[in-house]
């Protein structure tokens, strides 16, 4: 009898139903009804059906991951494996002028939400870096000291050892049957100040026990001689050396990076003197300025990289926002007039994704002084977007290569065995 009243009192709703709103799946009865009648839909043991109905997210839902990546604090997991991953370096007090880029890896991740997985295929790549067999994740951000500079720096230093010493998600085995080289998991990371470049290279240094190129992308030269700064007091201790204008100085010194090998790019910025360029060359930077382009073109900047740095050796990608004019960017801490577009910028980025990068960085993004439209985040994820393509682009080609050549050696080993 009950059943028969369930069945009538449904016929009913939905003869009554008048508008496209009214729909039957949001009333009491019809729920009941097709659990009561065996309907085959128990939504509530249903992992697959709930997942399909309830997992997946518009730009503006969900909680604030970079591309809405899957989060995991990796720092606390050190079972999980991945094979790149986004982290968070929330440090801005090594700035010589505006602080503010702590909230750069919040307004970052913001600013990704419609690199929806579903919407993310990269037409120029010709595929979505997001759905390839290499498993990225959002790994969190760093916890560290906003009071002790020292801290700080063996904080960031230690979780980046401790991340890209790991194995990746792609076993070595299938890797290597894939033609694949891909030893250590690749880190990305969203700014915080530059400095944060030296705790990247110090792991790098560790983690693959060689020197790594830099490719530098910025305003600034960043290779300053720390003593060199203005003061009439003594510097007594190395704490006024570690700022975001003399990290890859630092690392230089401590032989950190590939002297002879590594590249700025889009230099305008005002120098003490010609000494600046002195100690840059002791450094073995090449110096490619933001009015070189007018010169040699994205093209020209693109093929001066590669001619210096190569496609085989290691590389840290490094990219300060304030490369790009501060009429296009201006949520930086020390922005220059006269600096490249974000246009320039992407297409020399996507001229460059035969490097072999294992780890970049996307740095010195201050949202306080972004414009109502965060155009200076979109600007950031948009290049986080497009260095995840081209290192997933660099596995994939070297995959089809490796395949293309062990193709030709069987069909050479059957031609000489006929």
């Amino acid at each position: 009898m009950r059943a028969f009243t369930l069945s009538y009192l449904l016929a009913i709703r939905l003869v009554t139903a008048s508008s496209f709103y009214d729909n039957p799946e949001q009333d009491i009865l019809y729920n009941q009804a097709v659990l009561d009648q065996g309907g085959g839909l128990d939504w509530a043991n249903d992992k697959e059906e709930l997942e399909r109905r309830w997992g997946n997210d518009w730009a503006f839902t969900g909680i604030s991951t970079f591309a809405h990546l899957k989060h995991v604090r990796c720092l606390t997991e050190p079972d999980e494996r991945f094979d790149i991953a986004i982290i968070g370096a929330p440090f801005d007090t090594a700035v010589s002028y505006r602080p503010g880029a702590r909230f750069g890896p919040r307004a970052i991740r913001a600013a990704s939400a419609r690199q929806l997985p579903f919407r993310a295929f990269n037409p120029r790549a010709s595929f979505n870096p997001y759905t390839t067999p290499l498993k990225i994740l959002d790994c969190g951000d760093i916890t560290m000291s906003p009071f002790d500079n020292a801290l700080a720096l063996e904080q960031m230093t230690t979780a980046y050892t401790q991340l890209g010493s790991r194995l990746p998600s792609i076993s070595p085995s299938s890797a290597s049957s894939a033609g694949l080289s891909w030893p250590h998991p690749k880190l990305i990371t969203l700014g915080g100040d530059h400095s944060i470049a030296l705790a990247a290279l110090r792991a790098l240094n560790k983690i693959y026990s060689q020197p790594i190129a830099v490719v530098h992308f910025d305003a600034h030269l960043d290779t300053w001689h720390p003593e060199k700064y203005p003061s009439a007091w003594p510097t007594k201790t190395h704490q006024a050396r570690f700022n975001h204008g003399s990290m890859f100085w630092m690392a230089s010194e401590e032989g950190l990076i590939l002297n002879g090998s590594s590249a700025h790019a889009g230099l305008r910025t005002r120098l003490a003197g010609l000494g600046d360029w002195e100690d840059d060359d002791r450094q073995g930077f090449l110096r490619i300025s933001a009015d070189d382009i007018d010169d040699i073109g994205t093209r020209g900047v693109i093929d001066r990289i590669l001619e210096r740095v190569g496609t085989e050796r290691p590389v840290y990608l490094s990219l300060d926002i304030d490369v790009v004019d501060p009429g296009l960017c201006p949520g930086t801490g020390t922005p220059e007039a006269g600096g490249w577009t974000s246009r320039e910028v992407i297409r020399i980025l996507r001229g460059l994704e035969d490097l072999n990068v294992v780890g970049a960085d996307v740095v010195e993004v201050a949202p306080a002084y972004d414009g109502p439209g965060e155009q200076t985040a979109l600007t950031a994820a948009q290049v986080v977007y497009e260095m995840l393509t081209s290192i997933v682009s660099k596995a994939v080609k070297d995959m089809e290569a490796w395949r293309e050549g062990k193709g030709e050696a069987q069909e050479k080993g059957t031609k000489d065995e006929l």
